[in-house]
């Protein structure tokens, strides 16, 4: 019988290979979250949305391909968070103000320029997240979404959740390529999340029945897992 975690990675290999093959993106995208073709284009129909231009807070992934979102972020004069590329520290967020940079939004909004500027801060230092920007493999139209397989967003937001962070408010918005959008259905478990909206460079899709976890789903998580990730560690040493 096909395991969920093998029913996911056929999804992923499928869009990879249909992303690739249809010229979404290039080659190197596979085993990615993919660099899609058109990722200005879809930032642009990102910041039309009332929920962007409410926004006062964003959170992103650090994946090239939402690069163009978080710069529009920073020229739209909000508060960016990004994360920490593996949550790889106690801190596993950068916190990046408009008001405070002396350099280019596109160094600072580039992982390196994040990583070598932006002051590092835990949850306990964070403000509510008005938007979340994730990277995705693949989604489809009721929300379900696909990372690389890492699980990394997952975490990340079930850690906010958790902190009271990412609350009922919060749109949860997947910025893809057309070709990363799928009419099959993606499976789904306890600590995975569904996206509020998919943003392409062509289109906007509302999907109207949010998904989320209650907070970080610990039986899901492998002591290799936990070890890896010194937030994870440290609260569940807590426990």
């Amino acid at each position: 019988m096909t395991t969920i975690d093998e029913a996911k990675q056929a999804v992923r290999d499928r869009v990879w290979r249909r992303l690739i093959d249809g010229g979404g993106a290039p080659a190197d995208s596979y085993g990615k979250i993919p660099g899609f073709y058109g990722t200005e284009a879809t930032a642009e129909l990102l910041a039309e949305l009332d929920v962007w231009q409410r926004a006062v807070t964003v959170k992103s992934n650090p994946d090239w391909a939402q690069l163009a979102v978080r710069v529009r972020a920073l020229r739209d004069g909000k508060l960016l968070y990004m994360a920490v590329p593996r949550m790889a520290s106690l801190q596993p967020f950068y916190l990046i103000d408009p008001e405070k940079l002396t350099v280019p939004l596109e160094e600072a909004a580039e992982k390196r320029g994040a990583a070598r500027l932006a002051r590092q801060v835990g949850v306990e230092d964070m403000r509510p997240v008005d938007v979340v920007v994730c990277g995705s493999v693949a989604v489809n139209s009721s929300g379900a979404r696909i990372g690389k397989g890492a699980g990394y967003s997952d975490l990340e937001v079930a850690l906010l959740i958790e902190a009271g962070l990412v609350t009922e408010k919060t749109v949860i918005v997947a910025p893809v390529h057309s070709l990363q959008v799928v009419e099959e259905d993606i499976p789904e478990t306890e600590h995975d999340f569904s996206v509020d909206y998919i943003v392409t460079p062509d289109e906007v899709i509302h999907c109207p029945d949010r998904r989320r976890p209650r907070g970080l789903v610990w039986d899901d998580l492998t002591a290799e897992k936990i070890a890896a990730i010194p937030v994870l560690t440290a609260r569940h040493q807590a426990q």
